[in-house]
């Protein structure tokens, strides 16, 4: 991966991004793209899509949702702890003695605390704990002092910086899914510069909200657009670690390559366009199969008006959802190749009907 290229990822990274707030990343994607896009829109939820041939008439979606999990304050006690809820899915056991940021005139650094181990009783050692288990600890001496920097409604994200982890591998906090966005980032950047992208097919690049809590955005997004084809790029589940059974749910392993799905939320004409682009760029990837309802952008933009052409593609991430996840550089390189030259084929005239 280009330097440069990895200077942006570890900026869209760096920008708190909560479902309900990600302004700040997406700020950042909007400025990226709009030396390249031939238009650049924001709407009422936030979603950013950047556009090569607002006017085609055949549209193509790209969904790389912007926002992570993250948590928001909900109480302020009189001893000026702060009590919170979660935004999105998260698993609390990972969360226990973390360092956050609490985000609010200024951001606020803060750790989750947890009663001492040494007063548990019987029962603390075998339930697992929740989020009413667990405060913030600004370092506040009374409600009053905590006041002053936080209020009620401030949105929380862990204080986990990006780091790489060996010659391949990078860690960090929302690479779920930060990995998308980059990759739509440079989709961007490369179609402007293609001269074999063809002038009547319409690609829209969007940085979507609220996936987290709903794939809301792409919704209303995907709604305006009224897109023929779509594409959902998202995080998949590896199970390339220690006790992981790849029987339960598929394979998916880190350096083999974008995961290419295939099931009830896949276009077939659109899945067999996707294997033989990889194939035929001798780009790595690996297949996978979900039987039910897809938990990426895909699910609600494949229902839009009357129907949508859609692909879910996953770049394979260790321990998603964690202050610590775990992505292959390799993956990234090889999903922004798969997709751009998926794109680079795409003619006005194409048929997505199954038949």
């Amino acid at each position: 991966m280009d330097s440069s290229v990895l200077d942006v990822w570890k900026a869209f990274v760096a920008a708190p991004s909560p479902s309900g707030f990600e302004q700040p990343v997406a700020r950042l994607y909007r400025n990226y793209v709009k030396p390249f896009a031939h238009r650049v829109t924001t709407d009422v939820l936030g979603n950013v899509s950047a556009v090569i041939n607002p006017d085609a008439p055949l549209r193509f979606m790209y969904a790389g949702h912007m926002d992570e999990v993250g948590f928001i304050v909900h109480h302020i006690d009189d001893a000026g702890f702060l009590f919170f809820n979660a935004i999105g899915g998260t698993d609390v056991a990972t969360e226990i003695g973390q360092r956050v940021w609490v985000h609010g005139s200024e951001p606020v650094l803060g750790v989750i605390g947890r009663k001492s181990i040494q007063t548990f009783q019987s029962s603390d050692m075998t339930q697992t704990p929740t989020l009413k288990d667990l405060w913030i600890d600004i370092g506040a001496s009374s409600r009053e002092d905590a006041e002053k920097r936080i209020r009620i409604g401030n949105p929380v994200t862990l204080a986990a910086k990006f780091a790489l982890l060996g010659d391949r591998l990078a860690v960090g906090r929302a690479f779920d899914n930060k990995v998308g966005l980059l990759i739509g980032a440079e989709l961007v950047r490369r179609l402007s510069k293609d001269d074999r992208v063809h002038p009547d097919v319409g690609f829209h690049v969007l940085g979507t909200v609220q996936e987290e809590i709903g794939s809301r955005g792409a919704k209303t997004a995907g709604f305006n657009i009224a897109p023929h084809l779509a594409l959902a790029i998202d995080m998949g589940v590896a199970v390339d670690y220690p006790r992981a059974r790849p029987e339960d749910q598929g394979a998916l392993y880190l350096g083999g390559g974008p995961g290419i799905s295939q099931g009830a939320n896949t276009n077939p004409v659109l899945f067999d366009l996707l294997v033989k682009t990889a194939t035929e760029a001798a780009i790595p990837y690996q297949q996978q199969a979900v039987g039910g309802t897809s938990p990426t952008d895909a699910r609600v933009v494949q229902e839009l008006r009357g129907g949508v052409a859609t692909g879910v593609i996953s770049v394979p991430l260790r321990y998603m959802h964690t202050p610590s996840e775990v992505v292959c550089i390799d993956d990234i390189q090889a999903t922004i190749e798969l997709v751009h030259e998926f794109c680079c084929r795409l003619r006005p005239d194409m048929n997505f009907t199954p038949v």
